[in-house]
């Protein structure tokens, strides 16, 4: 990346932030300017993601991600099927006071989460390689997040153990699920509320899902 892409890419994130009402902790921008470098040098070789190119993966990744601190709970943070580290490495570096682990099944993608933990100095990630229905955590979670995981009956199956068990489930869409929700998640005691988030630089709509387990 050029010092002036780099500028433009700081700037990026550092407006984005501000729009999003975050306040960062110090040293948050540079430490997510350097994860998008990271994230798109491995993208050419391990294709980590269909977005290329900084600028593009800034706000339709980076700042996608960071539109969901807001319905952060607890003092730990599971990403379920975490991929190239999203949204669990930007909520990461936005709130160093929470632990995340970050769940991935594929062997390729933890190695590029574990280069990045170590590069980042993130000391309150942890990168676990299993699939999320054979993961055996000796830890209650706060959160679970999902961005781009699944489709919601494969991911309420997957997720729900965690849910009942007191986590909530915070999930990333595209288009409004509302529709799909009430089948998704009959039978399961839970309340949902689906929240329009305004991403800064994306244009299209976004929705985040919030799932509680119902009566606390």
């Amino acid at each position: 990346m050029t010092k002036a892409m780099h500028a433009d890419v700081d700037a990026l994130i550092e407006q984005g932030c501000a729009e999003l009402k975050l306040l960062m902790p110090a040293g948050a921008e540079a430490r997510l300017a350097r994860y998008l470098e990271l994230m798109e040098k491995w993208n050419r070789g391990q294709n980590l993601t269909a977005v290329s190119g900084v600028e593009a993966m800034a706000t339709r990744h980076l700042l996608d991600s960071l539109a969901g601190v807001p319905w952060l709970s607890g003092e730990s943070v599971l990403d379920v099927g975490s991929g190239a580290g999203l949204p669990g490495i930007p909520l990461a570096i936005a709130q160093p006071s929470r632990r995340f682990v970050l769940l991935d099944s594929r062997r390729k993608r933890v190695q590029f989460l574990l280069y990045t933990k170590q590069a980042l100095s993130l000391h309150n990630v942890e990168v676990v390689e299993a699939r999320v229905e054979k993961y055996r955590p000796g830890e209650k979670f706060g959160t679970l997040t999902a961005r781009a995981f699944a489709a919601f009956p494969e991911l309420v199956t997957r997720t729900m153990p965690f849910v009942t068990a007191g986590a909530r489930l915070v999930v990333w869409q595209r288009n409004d699920p509302t529709q799909a929700l009430g089948e998704a998640f009959a039978g399961h005691p839970v309340r949902y509320v689906v929240h329009p988030v305004r991403v800064p630089g994306i244009e299209a709509p976004r929705h985040i899902v919030v799932v509680d387990r119902a009566g606390g």
